[in-house]
């Protein structure tokens, strides 16, 4: 089995090629430097010389804010990027994960997504997910979906280390404290993809850690667990303008985890007690 990652210099992309070193499985993880996705020759050639059984889509354009500015861009990353990439697999017979989103969704409601439900994005970055998952699914018949939310790890930028950051300078931090979601550790959410990946269980699942909580909840519990004395201030979201609009509850349902038998991803209390010491141990 061979296994190529993209998105290799982002979050989730460094954490799924580490989750498959671990498992002694032959993988290669590419970034932007390695071929352009949104260049589909580009694209089919580098993979069609690399030849792998299977590819992880975790390349993409997630400024969330930024796309609203630069909607043309983030759709030939998110929409045309995918299809490329989908396109060589089916060339080559290779199966195909692309990594999604809760921004998918409306945001309505306070029950938790299932994999079923109506979508509705949003914003510019939700719509180019959306239609990039569309595109790998009229690409292949052997593809995985997998959303998720609020990624944290050690390999990049994320909620966390901007909240360890701030703690450490301010004392009060304003946060919104009606968004609904599920922080997820990419170590985590790396082992799930990796169990999915060797199945022939296609179509759309959801993976996040368990528990939900608000942004502002999840920021009280860094400051805790980070000793910080910074005050968090919970706010609503109207008190706190941005581009682009973010949903309320981004909620997702794990029952599809469940029907197929793969473990389902610890709690985020848990995950973030484990990311903290990470970050302890690389300084």
């Amino acid at each position: 089995m061979k296994i190529l990652v993209t998105g290799y210099n982002g979050q989730l992309g460094y954490d799924v090629v580490r989750e498959l070193n671990l498992r002694h499985i032959d993988c290669k993880g590419t970034d932007m430097a390695d071929f352009d996705i949104t260049n589909l020759t580009d694209t089919a050639e580098y993979i069609k010389n690399y030849s792998p059984d299977e590819v992880i889509h975790c390349a993409a354009y997630t400024a969330v804010d930024k796309a609203e500015d630069e909607p043309e861009l983030c759709r030939r990353v998110n929409v045309d990027g995918s299809r490329n990439i989908a396109a060589a697999c089916r060339e080559i017979g290779a199966k195909m994960l692309y990594v999604s989103t809760d921004y998918v969704y409306g945001g309505r409601g306070c029950e938790p997504f299932e994999v079923t439900d109506a979508t509705d994005p949003q914003n510019v970055y939700g719509r180019t997910k959306l239609d990039g998952e569309k595109a790998v699914i009229a690409e292949l018949d052997k593809y995985f979906i997998v959303r998720t939310s609020w990624v944290f790890g050690i390999n990049g930028n994320n909620f966390v280390k901007t909240m360890i950051k701030l703690g450490s300078q301010k004392d009060e931090i304003k946060v919104v404290c009606d968004q609904i979601g599920s922080p997820t550790y990419t170590p985590d959410l790396a082992r799930v993809i990796c169990d999915l990946i060797v199945t022939d269980k296609y179509g759309i699942y959801h993976a996040t850690n368990e528990n939900y909580c608000s942004w502002a909840e999840f920021a009280e519990a860094i400051m805790n667990k980070a000793n910080l004395k910074a005050k968090i201030i919970p706010i609503p979201t109207s008190e706190y303008p941005s581009k682009a609009k973010r949903p309320l509850n981004s909620r997702l349902s794990k029952k599809c985890l469940d029907e197929i038998k793969i473990e389902r991803l610890p709690s985020w209390e848990n995950a973030l007690d484990r990311y903290l010491n990470e970050l302890k141990a690389v300084k």
